[in-house]
């Protein structure tokens, strides 16, 4: 719950001005969703895309406080974040759970960003392999191997 929408304003035109000139990489910002409508006119003609901190995985329904994947490709998300560690561990959101939501992104033709990586109690344990392993199996899982290309990989340890 980082930036109001005038302080996302604010960075994305100071960001705009950074990588004007970046080519052959896509840059992808992922403000709060009270700015996502207003971001997109920002954002229009430059090299930076939209995407969003979150989503659920039904398109419609009866979810307050949710919102789905066609409501982000609406407002102009290209990417959505899934898995962050922060959901992981305020919100109980488990590898099944981010498996129907990467699979509810792909459905609508956005693209998903897949957060891994290890808590420091188990990476001195020596388990951040077995715990990357089981996540990414688990987020993947019932994937068609060719929509693997598809997906963003973002490792993100926590310690």
């Amino acid at each position: 719950m980082n930036k109001t929408v005038s302080q996302a304003h604010a960075f994305v035109h100071s960001l705009k001005e950074a990588v004007a000139e970046v080519n052959n990489v896509e840059i992808v910002i992922c403000p709060p969703f009270t700015a996502l409508f207003s971001l997109k006119q920002v954002l229009k003609g430059s090299n930076i895309f939209l995407g969003a901190q979150n989503m659920y995985y039904y398109e419609k329904g009866a979810f307050t406080g949710e919102i789905s994947p066609l409501m982000l490709q609406e407002v102009g998300c290209h990417y959505v974040i899934l898995g962050h560690s922060e959901r992981r561990a305020y919100f109980g959101e488990e590898d099944t759970l981010i498996n129907l939501k990467v699979k509810a992104v792909l459905r609508t033709g956005l693209t998903p960003i897949i957060c891994i990586g290890e808590q420091l109690a188990e990476r001195e344990a020596g388990k951040t392999k077995e715990v990357i392993q089981k996540q990414l199996v688990g987020s993947l899982a019932g994937l068609e191997t060719e929509l693997y290309s598809k997906v963003v990989i973002a490792y993100e340890p926590v310690w």
